[in-house]
């Protein structure tokens, strides 16, 4: 199995290279690959012929996208139809990465898949086009994540609202976490071993909820983080309104994995999933 990823050196496309590494890897960084750019997409699957293209690429810079929306809208969006066009010439099986952000956050329960959208900035609007896009292709799957936190795959590549938490709880210093913002925060090697199930066992073509299971407040997770670490929790609590942020964030935009479920994969707790990863930071 040919398998060509974008955004290979990124927080999730670190955990896609490490599930895949059997396969025969084509790895493309940002600087490596222009997803928008359709002789350099044309280029890199004449190289590559894959069987499978796993899109790990976003432009996720939430607030920037307000003053930068022509760059989100690039990467997010046309970068994806690109991609979409070109695997569905390939006749490759297509797998792009999507967002909790799609949803306005106005609800009280986990997200389902049948939910309708509802995105409330630039970023958000942008990832929801890269869903539509990929309808070009149909052997896609588009997989919702949020709130991912893992182990990245270069020195210098972001860890995740998670990871910065986890910094101060270890050094003892003030963690500022939202107590309004509830999100299923996820593991990034849950999402590649899920990803590796989906395609192996050719599920139908749509979009899927792939999260651990459960919802929290940013506060909560601080709290189990620090209690697994056996550290004291300096909390700063914040809540949206008090924030200031340029762009607006949905409030309760846990996912449910439920379907993946029914699929025959289930996805372990956040709870479980937090754990494992801090059982391997000092490894």
């Amino acid at each position: 199995m040919r398998v060509l990823v974008t955004g290979a050196h990124g927080l999730l496309g670190a955990a896609i290279m490490r599930e895949f590494a059997g396969a025969e890897l084509h790895p493309f960084g940002h600087a490596e690959l222009d997803v928008a750019s359709e002789s350099a997409v044309a280029n890199a699957f004449a190289a590559v012929q894959p069987d499978v293209v796993i899109n790990c690429a976003a432009y996720n810079d939430v607030d920037r996208a307000e003053q930068q929306a022509e760059a989100a809208l690039r990467t997010n969006s046309l970068g994806v139809l690109t991609l979409a066009r070109a695997a569905r010439q390939a006749g490759a099986v297509f797998v792009h990465y999507s967002t909790d952000f799609v949803f306005d956050g106005e609800g009280d329960r986990p997200y389902v898949e049948s939910d309708e959208p509802n995105p409330l900035g630039v970023y958000a609007a942008s990832k929801l086009l890269g869903e539509w896009f990929t309808r070009e292709c149909p052997r896609a799957y588009v997989l919702r994540v949020e709130s991912l936190f893992g182990h990245p795959g270069e020195a210098g590549t972001r860890r995740g609202s998670l990871g910065t938490i986890v910094d101060r709880i270890r050094a003892e210093e003030e963690v500022p976490v939202f107590v309004d913002r509830t999100v299923s925060p996820t593991y990034t090697a849950d999402v590649a071993k899920a990803t590796r199930a989906i395609i192996d066992r050719h599920l139908f073509p749509d979009v899927y909820h792939v999260v651990n299971a459960g919802a929290a407040s940013w506060l909560e997770i601080a709290e189990e983080a620090a209690k697994y670490l056996g550290r004291p929790l300096c909390a700063k609590h914040l809540t949206l309104a008090s924030a200031n942020l340029v762009a607006p964030r949905p409030r309760y935009c846990a996912l449910s994995p439920a379907r993946l479920a029914v699929a025959g994969i289930a996805m372990p707790s956040w709870q479980d999933a937090l754990a494992r990863y801090l059982s391997l930071l000092d490894r």
